[in-house]
């Protein structure tokens, strides 16, 4: 579906950026149109796929995987891909999963509870998989910086 969207929507997408859970009838009192016209809007950004669903964002440090790192895995053949990230997906420490150019061919995000869980991911599970050659880990001492799509990046004929 080509949509194109307007200031209306780039206003609704704003304000659910801000918080996912805000009502329509919210919205709309902000933007003073009518509770229908959010819930037309949204569901054709859904349709035309800009929007995708919400999400509720889970700190993993208060569930006790305190240790975030960054996989670059190199495969065997990059017609192993397929096969390969199937099986990555039953890993339920793997939070993302990039297909990428350059030195890696995948680039994973993992939590784990500490460094011995974070080898025994490594060691037991992701260089396991038939068609992972090796693989390079960075564990990440800090995220400074988190956001959402920008708003303002986005032309009104996107």
């Amino acid at each position: 579906m080509d949509y194109q969207i307007d200031n209306t929507d780039r206003a609704i997408m704003a304000v659910l950026l801000e918080d996912a859970r805000t009502p329509y009838t919210d919205i709309a009192q902000r933007l003073i149109v009518s509770p229908g016209t959010i819930h037309v809007r949204m569901r054709k950004l859904e349709q035309a796929g800009i929007v995708k669903g919400s999400e509720i964002i889970v700190d993993p440090a208060k569930l006790g995987f305190d240790l975030t790192a960054f996989i670059g895995v190199f495969l065997e053949k990059g017609a192993k891909y397929k096969n390969v990230i199937e099986r990555l997906e039953a890993i339920e420490e793997i939070l993302e999963a990039y297909y990428t150019t350059g030195g890696y061919s995948i680039f994973l995000k993992i939590v784990c509870a500490n460094t011995d869980h974070l080898r025994k991911v490594l060691n037991e599970k992701i260089q396991e998989t038939a068609g992972v050659q090796r693989t390079e880990t960075m564990i990440s001492l800090e995220q400074s910086i988190r956001r959402k799509m920008p708003l303002s990046a986005v032309s009104l004929t996107s």
